[in-house]
């Protein structure tokens, strides 16, 4: 059941596309909750590299990667192997190669449909 009330201030940043299911999920996961929204719609405003490399240093680029995704097996990339800056110059280049969304809250950062984690850091925050 969401909080009656967020601690005030907090925000969440999410890098997706609107009609991507993931991130309609991670929209309405927060919005619930009453934290604050910045989304990025990565169609429009590409993630920045500096972004990107922010979430490649946490996560590593291979849990940025979306390997089930139509693009992945359209480029080829199911056959190669690359090191993670390789991999993290082809999702720079290519934005539909990526788990979507990508959701930053603070210094905290994930990558897909991650709810499990985005509670533990509303939880922490408490």
């Amino acid at each position: 059941m969401p909080s009656s009330s967020a601690p005030a201030g907090l925000q969440v940043q999410i890098f997706g596309f609107e009609g991507d299911q993931a991130t309609r999920a991670a929209i309405r996961f927060f919005k619930e909750r009453r934290i604050t929204i910045h989304l990025v719609d990565v169609r429009r405003k590409p993630i920045a590299a500096g972004e990107l490399r922010r979430f490649v240093e946490r996560l590593g680029a291979p849990a940025l990667a979306d390997r089930e995704g139509k693009a992945w097996r359209e480029a080829g990339l199911g056959y190669l192997t690359m090191t993670d800056t390789e991999l993290a110059e082809r999702l720079l280049a290519d934005t539909r190669l990526l788990r979507l969304p990508l959701v930053r809250f603070g210094n905290a950062v994930s990558a897909g449909r991650a709810e499990g984690t985005w509670k533990e850091w509303l939880s922490a925050r408490a």
